[in-house]
């Protein structure tokens, strides 16, 4: 990435998140899905899970790194299993595109102690997403706690979202763990199809600028 000479100047920016997602705009809203498979490692071997989730993305306000321009989604990711009450999986973060470079991110924290941030590229009307973390990377890396870090070391992390022509998506994400006394790595995989079941609401500054506009 080039670093422009001046660093502070902040672009304008349009208070209309919802229409500055680019390929984003397709995941704004409340889903859920009640196909989800997961297999993760066990002392006896992997174990494959069902699962239902549901996942909310709003937009959030325009950000700026001085020049740089993102617009983006926050997202709460829930999941449960048929045969537990607590929650299976619990994640927070953000979606984030860059319209000038085409750059997508996303931002993930689980309450287990661990971050991550997954980059990848996309055209505006893009059809497919597919975004990677690399464990000792210092732009796009996994961060996780000591007993993490020697017990299921994290050391790549990939998603593939695929925007079906229902309006639905589907993800598959792999993880790639070394689990402490065993040799080779484990593919820790997750995927799970969701239908939206309602719309998204208007960012923060979009929703005050309609109210002011009101007669």
């Amino acid at each position: 990435m080039e670093i422009p000479a001046d660093i502070f100047t902040e672009p304008d920016a349009s208070p209309d998140t919802l229409a500055n997602l680019g390929p984003l705009r397709r995941l704004a809203g409340i889903w859920e899905g009640h196909r989800g498979v997961d297999l993760n490692p066990k002392a006896d071997g992997p174990e494959r899970r069902e699962y239902y989730e549901r996942i909310e993305m709003q937009p959030i306000d325009a950000q700026t790194n001085g020049p740089q321009l993102f617009y983006g989604l926050r997202y709460h990711v829930h999941i449960n299993t048929t045969e537990e009450q607590i929650a299976f999986h619990d994640q927070l973060g953000y979606w984030l595109w860059e319209p000038a470079t085409g750059l997508v991110l996303q931002t993930l924290a689980i309450p287990r102690g661990q971050i991550a941030i997954a980059a990848g590229h996309a055209e505006p009307d893009a059809t497919k997403l597919t975004l990677r973390a690399e464990r000792g990377q210092t732009e796009y890396g996994i961060c996780s706690t000591t007993f993490l870090e020697l017990a299921f070391r994290t050391d790549s992390y990939r998603i593939e979202v695929d925007f079906n022509a229902d309006g639905s998506w589907t993800y598959v994400s792999e993880t790639s763990l070394m689990v402490r006394g065993r040799t080779a790595p484990f593919l820790h995989r997750d995927t799970n199809t969701l239908t939206k079941i309602a719309e998204p609401d208007p960012n923060p500054w979009a929703r005050i600028a309609a109210q002011a506009h009101k007669p």
